[in-house]
Parts: C-alpha cells; structure tokens; sequence
C-alpha cells in the first residue's frame, strides 16, 4: 500500500502543541508500520461527500484525517476533534477529470459564502499584462471571464467552481483561490500575470493520479522510516520541493548553452536554482554540481534546502558542492597555491593609491576616484598592462579618459599591484581573474554543471571564473537573479565575457514570497521595466502575488523616541497577533544604526529571536513581518556614499543602488511592513505614498 502525506497534513500539523505535535508522530509512524490503524479507533467520517476519509484517534481531542482507498493511505489532516471532523466534511479527495491528478477538492455546495469583496483601490492586470484603471463593483475587470470550461478544466479547475472563477474579479479572486486546488489557483494567477494559456500536461503519461507533478507538489509519497521523518521535521511551505509549472519547465529544460532565470523578488529564481541543481545530480549518478550565492549565509541556505530536497541517504549530497563567491574560490585557490589567499581591504587599497599617486607625482585625480577606477576598471577586469587599460571601454563611466589622462594613470595602478604582490596581498577580482586563466587552458573541469543564485551581484572577475569553471555544454551554466535587487555591483556586459543568455532568459511572474500590497508598493522604488547592458529587458508589469494583506504602513516621526514607540508598538502588535519572534525582521541602513533598532524592541516578548541587521544581509531571508527604521535624510541614501562618487554616472548607480536596498529590505516582508524615518525623512518614502 502507498503510504503519503499532503501539505494540509503538515500546514496542520505545525500549528498544533509540541505535546501534540509529539503524540501525531507517534500515531503516523504506526500507521506507516501498519496501515490498518489497529490501536487508534479508526472510524469513517459519516457526513463526509467522500467515503473514503476516516479519522483516527491520536488523544482526547487530537484525530488524525485518513483518505483510505484500496491501494493507498493518505494523512490528509489533523486537528482538534470538531476541526478535523469539519474540514473532512467539507472536502473530497479525486482525480480531476481533465488533467488526471489527484485532488483535494472543497466541496462548493458545503462552501457557506465564497466571499466577492468589494474591489479594492488596486490596478488589476488585464490580459497582456499591462495595468489599468482599477475598476468598482460590478464594473471591475474579470480576467477569467473569457476562457470557457474546457480552458479552466485544463488549468484543474474543479468542475464545481467553473462559474465562479469566471465571475471572480482580481481582487475577489484572492477570497475565491483559498477554496480552489492549490495547483488550479496558481495557473490561474500565471494567466492573469502573462496572459498565456499555458499547455495542460497529457493525463495519459501520468497513469497514477498521485504520480501526476501536480498532484506531487501537494502529495508526498513516503518511503521508508528516515523520509517519514524528514516530512514530519520540515515546515510544508520550507520545503521547496513544490514546483509551479512555470518553474518546473525551467528545472526540466535542457540549455544548449548559458541561460538565465530572472523575476522580481519572491517569484522563486531560488527554488529554480535549486532544484535544478538537484535534478542535475539525479538524472547522472557521475555528475558534479557547484550549487553557488553571493555570500557564506546564502550558500548556507542553499545546503539546507538541497538537503529537504535530497536526504543525505540519498548519495546525491556529496555530489552537490554549495558555496559562496569568494568561498569556492578560496577552496580553489588553496588547491593552486597550497593556501588561502590574503585579501586586501579599502584601507590597505586607498593606502597604497595615496603613496603611489604621490610617488609618481600624479595631480589632479582626487583619491575616492583613484579608488573607484582601480576597484570597477582596473582589478574588476584583470587588467596588467597600459595596453589593455588604453582599450577598456570603461562602461558605464561617465567621467572620459583620454590617451595621455590614462597614461599618466597607469603607473600609479602598476605600482599598487607591485605593492600588493609585495606584501603577498591580493584581491578578490585578481583571485577570480587568476582562476578563471588557469580553468580556461583546461580541458577537464573541477564541476559539470554550475548554478548560480543572487548573480546579478557578480562582477566581472567572478562572472569569468564561473564562465571558465563551467563546461562548455549543455546546462553547463545556469544563472538565476533579478536586476531590481542589484546592489553590490556596477552594471557591465556578460556576453563580453562569453556569457550570453539571449534567448535563453526566462521571467517569472507569479510572486508567492509578498503580498500584493506589499508588492506593489516595493515596485514603485523601481522602474517599469529594467534592462541590462546587453539588452535584455526585466518587465515588471503582470507581475502578481499570490496572496492579499495589509497595506504597508509609512510613518515619518519628530524625533527618534517617537520612532522607537512606533516600531515597538507596530511590533507589539505583530506577537499579540500570533506572529513568532523569530517571523519578525527589523531593518536598517548600516551596521552602526543596528543599535537604534534593537533599542526599538528592547524588553519585547522573544526580543532575541527577532532578526536586527542591515539592509546589505537582508538578501534571502524573509519573514511574515517587517520594520524598516531610521529612514532619515543621510541615511537612505547614505551621505557617505554619495559623497564618494567619482563621477556622475557613480552617483546615479549609488542613488539606484540605494533604492534597491530599500527594495530588497522591503520584498522581505511576507504580511506586514512598517516604514519609519525621522523628519526630514528619507526622499524615497515619497513613493509609497504616492
């Protein structure tokens, strides 16, 4: 007999007591153990339009929900007695006429109100994706409204609810999806999003309707003792192991060469990413995979869900590398050189730019652009003789260098590298650079398949080592990043680099990470549509979440008391709520105003458990709620940054840079968002109220 578990078990199942929590393990081991459920009062739920739903006693009140049927026992729920009972009278588990995959239904005529709420001062996307005026009542758009039911059965739509899926406006639809399959109400946002009907997969390949991808995103076939386990041990929604099919095509697809998935935050480039990585290694018992992010906290991030994903019983994890950048090319520098490479900092860097300016005599070029054009031209692209700097082209430059400007230049860059060489320094760029002309020269490489997460902050130097490390054939490279969360890097061509994804880069467009509110209100800190220095563009628009909430809430304050009681309240609220400490983030722009935060929350219920950090750390993390404080004029954007801008075209991509940070803080927030500044308060609030 198959053995599985659903999402609604576990969405249950983590809600409940530790006690109880301990107690449903035991009873769901046993019934791995012995199916017929001897011992715990099976009995079948009478009111249920299902036959096959059974409940089984855990404790005085606890009852597990079975669907039983000849050839497999699935948990489908758990919860107190009057709960558990009611939510299987109101369901019923079938395979979907069209598409062939199992289903948990709601019953429509046991539905009391699918509630329509009244439309929402929102800007709903029509079909091609474009925004229009926000309708009212019974004149606000229904996007589903012109397919008919063969369209909305292939897209697994229960039979049931074919009328009021067509009736529903965007805004209502939030309400209506809650009572849909999860699967019919994810095609159906995709289709809002893009406007594309997208293929229904053949049923006739899946000859089990558990076997079905869209049953298996919900369903989970259990196999043994430890899988059990590690499905009890893991939260359903941190999985990541159920894949909308926009994402699955991109997992499953072949590349004939580089390729790219993109998306605004929270659309899933991660999930992507890894996944892919883990069918790489399953589909070649012989394959190794470099699974890589911008830092050591996201690398380790990435191993945690491989590990969801692949049980390390599995033998696919020793296969799967995960690092950092700068971490997988210090392993391999090491196993060049024989150590670590010792890295040079801004202080050493400015030291040795002053010394050698003032050796040569050099006039005229203030020191934080000596600084700028070493670190974005001069290391960034490897360069090492006076040839190669007299050619660079220097994109997105604004300030122009001449001949005889860049000759005078040259020398002081030559001696800083004769300096660093002599106190045995280097830099992170000439560690990539020096890599990436070792791995070019050579035929067999360390990785067949590289992925990569967060690569819209990789910089030249890195993007070669990556390019170099990678082999040269199918799905030997994969990128996944987003352009609006840029912020550690200068824009600059890959294709110069040899890594052209034209035609072969993807957008995502559905968000499940923000709600649409919160969304929505991130996006008006960024512009409609980003390109990229080769071309491609990022279209914003169509995006949509998968879920409403609350509208952000933006408080600018008269001093920084008031704003410590506002954000302690904001996050008094949150717990008294339900919301976890540690679902809660407090943000701020740097290191030094990590102080101003947690005085913010001081003496809090869970206080240790809440996350205080910058905004530069906020980079894949994500929580129910989030503050984002001391949004004041000099600190967003930072003074000190502005005031180093060498030239005009660096101020512009420090301003955009700091936007984007503000972004990623924000895109964090999965319910609730609460902006604080103090007066004057930071220019960029003006658009979310605007």
């Amino acid at each position: 007999m198959t053995f599985l578990i659903a999402d609604s078990f576990t969405a249950a199942f983590s809600r409940l007591s530790t006690p109880d929590q301990k107690a449903v393990k035991a009873s769901v081991f046993d019934l791995q153990i012995d199916p017929a459920g001897n011992g715990l009062q099976m009995h079948r739920i009478e009111r249920s339009k299902d036959p096959n739903f059974w409940s089984a006693r855990v404790n005085r009140d606890v009852r597990l929900i079975l669907h039983k049927t000849g050839d497999s026992l699935l948990v489908a729920y758990v919860g107190h007695h009057d709960d558990a009972y009611a939510w299987a009278e109101r369901r019923r588990i079938e395979a979907h006429p069209r598409t062939g995959a199992i289903q948990i239904v709601e019953v429509r005529e046991r539905v009391e109100d699918v509630a329509r709420p009244p439309t929402l001062d929102l800007v709903p996307a029509d079909a091609a994706g474009e925004r229009g005026p926000a309708g009212q009542g019974s004149h606000a758009p229904t996007p589903f409204a012109a397919l008919d039911d063969d369209a909305l059965l292939s897209m697994g739509v229960p039979a049931d609810w074919l009328a009021d899926v067509r009736a529903a406006t965007e805004d209502g639809f939030f309400a209506l999806a809650g009572h849909l399959p999860a699967e019919a109400a994810e095609a159906l946002l995709d289709y809002a999003a893009t406007g594309v009907l997208a293929a229904a997969l053949p049923p006739l390949e899946y000859g089990d309707p558990f076997a079905h991808p869209d049953a298996l995103r919900r369903i989970r076939p259990i196999v043994g003792e430890e899988e059990l386990e590690q499905a009890l041990a893991f939260p359903w929604e941190k999985w990541g192991v159920f894949l909308h099919p926009s994402q699955r095509a991109l997992v499953e697809r072949t590349f004939a060469g580089p390729a790219r998935v993109a998306g605004s935050a929270g659309t899933g480039k991660t999930v992507v990413a890894i996944h892919r990585a883990v069918r790489l290694a399953r589909e070649n018992p012989d394959a190794r995979v470099l699974l890589t992010s911008f830092s050591d906290p996201l690398a380790a991030e990435l191993a945690r869900k491989v590990l969801v994903l692949a049980p390390e019983t599995g033998g696919l994890v020793p296969r799967i590398t995960t690092a950092s950048f700068t971490d997988i090319a210090g392993q391999m520098f090491q196993l060049e050189h024989g150590a670590r490479p010792r890295i040079a900092g801004d202080a050493l860097l400015r030291q040795h730019l002053r010394a050698a300016a003032a050796d040569q005599g050099l006039k005229g070029f203030p020191e934080r652009f000596l600084l700028s054009e070493w670190t974005n031209v001069v290391d960034a692209w490897g360069l090492r003789s006076f040839e190669a700097y007299a050619a660079v082209q220097r994109m997105g430059r604004k300030s122009r260098l001449g001949p005889n400007q860049r000759a005078r230049l040259w020398p002081v860059f030559e001696a800083v590298r004769a300096a660093l060489a002599a106190g045995r320094y280097t830099t992170w760029a000439d560690v990539f650079t020096g890599l990436a002309d070792a791995l070019t020269a050579r035929d067999r490489k360390p990785f067949d398949h590289v992925v990569i997460d967060e690569a819209q902050d990789l910089a030249p130097a890195a993007l070669r080592f990556f390019a170099a490390l990678a082999p040269a054939k199918p799905d030997g490279l994969f990128l996944s990043g987003d352009v609006g969360q840029r912020i550690f890097q200068h824009p600059f061509s890959w294709a110069s680099l040899g890594v052209d994804v034209r035609g072969r880069s993807h957008t995502l467009k559905v968000c499940y990470r923000t709600s649409q509110q919160i969304r929505r209100a991130a996006d008006r800190l960024l512009p409609t549509v980003l390109r990229d220095t080769d071309g491609l563009e990022d279209e914003r628009r169509g995006i949509i979440s998968v879920f409403d909430g609350p509208a952000p809430q933006v408080k600018t304050l008269s001093s920084a008391a008031e704003e410590a009681d506002a954000v302690r309240e904001a996050v008094a609220g949150w717990l008294a709520d339900g919301i976890a400490p540690g679902e809660i983030g407090v943000f701020v722009r740097t290191p030094q105003l990590v102080a101003r935060a947690r005085a913010a929350i001081a003496g809090l219920a869970g206080e240790s458990d809440m996350v205080t950090a910058p905004m530069s750390l906020a980079k894949g993390l994500e929580f129910r709620a989030v503050a984002v404080m001391a949004l004041d004029e000099g600190i967003l954007p930072l003074d000190e940054r502005v005031a180093d801008a060498a030239d005009e075209a660096e101020l512009d991509d420090i301003y955009e840079t700091e936007r984007r940070l503000l972004y990623v803080a924000c895109t964090r927030a999965r319910e609730h968002l609460v902006l604080t500044g103090v007066v004057p308060a930071s220019e960029y609030l003006a658009d979310f109220t605007a």
